[in-house]
């Protein structure tokens, strides 16, 4: 069998290595070219498919005619999608003779469209999973091949539960291969009238609104912990970001809301009157003490 893939990302290098081990041939790798602007904290594809001799390719659209005539030549029985951040036309995915399928990080049809792990972290959802479908015009909305469910536990940041997706997405394809490759894998119904959709994230969706409940605001410091960007706050001009927090047994109702320093310790006072302990606070990259963040708290 060959196939074309896109991918991008340690769900991409994983994939792509599971495709290899069950015999698939990988005629070429659509890929995307790293942003020097993002923090590359994930594997990568490129450095894969040279590892391996595969033809890697890197268009910064999808939609061009020479990638549809290369794909075209090649006449491949499959096309995936592993983490490309792109929408495939319908043109290109009727190229496939045996069909194009997907592996999106959730647990479909909940959580469909752009970053899934940080609106699931985002909710306070405490599971989530990888999901292989069938590719259509509609984004996550083909049939269901497989699933695998991971736990969210309460202190997880998202990119602990990608680490933990990264393993599902592998499982998922390793156990759904055999049978899509001798066409006898099951259709699952992908009903979205059951399931939700999200668009994608800024990094001043980060804000902290230190009004809300402090559940609210520590499921946005996972949901956005480093190496995203960061939940961040604004004092006299710094823009404070959480490193690294746990969520506080301690009430403190007579401190009002936002960054306070007590006993020497970093809190995150919230609407509720909960706090957040903060082990680290970043102050343009670096780490600020509680004694550099008194004084700026009182603009000294």
């Amino acid at each position: 069998m060959k196939a074309v893939v896109f991918a991008y990302h340690s769900i991409g290098v994983r994939c792509l290595k599971v495709l290899l081990a069950r015999g698939v041939e990988v005629a070429l790798v659509v890929s995307h070219e790293d942003n020097p602007a993002e923090t590359i904290w994930f594997e990568s594809v490129a450095a894969l498919c040279r590892e391996h001799g595969i033809a890697c390719v890197t268009p910064a659209d999808p939609n061009s005619p020479a990638l549809f005539a290369q794909i075209q030549a090649l006449q491949p029985d499959f096309i995936f999608s592993f983490y490309y951040r792109h929408m495939l036309p319908q043109a290109l995915l009727a190229l496939a003779a045996r069909g194009a399928y997907n592996m999106h990080g959730s647990l479909l049809p909940k959580y469909r469209g752009r970053v899934p792990v940080n609106w699931a972290v985002l909710h306070g959802e405490t599971e989530t999973g990888a999901t292989l479908h069938q590719m259509t015009a509609k984004p996550d909305a083909g049939v269901i091949i497989g699933q695998t469910a991971v736990p969210i536990l309460p202190d997880d940041t998202a990119h602990d539960v990608f680490g933990k997706l990264t393993v599902a997405a592998e499982q998922t394809l390793w156990n759904a291969l055999p049978a899509l490759l001798t066409g006898n894998a099951p259709h699952l119904q992908n009903d979205l009238s059951q399931g939700s959709y999200f668009g994608g994230r800024k990094p001043e969706d980060g804000r902290i609104d230190w009004s809300q409940p402090a559940q609210a605001v520590y499921n946005l410091h996972r949901a956005v912990a480093p190496p995203y960007p960061g939940a961040f706050t604004e004092i006299h001009g710094k823009h404070l970001v959480i490193g690294s927090a746990r969520l506080s047994p301690r009430i403190r109702a007579d401190l009002p809301p936002g960054l306070a320093v007590v006993d020497n310790a970093i809190l995150g006072i919230c609407g509720d009157g909960r706090t957040l302990d903060i082990q680290t606070l970043l102050c343009e990259g670096k780490a600020i003490s509680p004694q550099a963040l008194r004084m700026l708290l009182t603009n000294q």
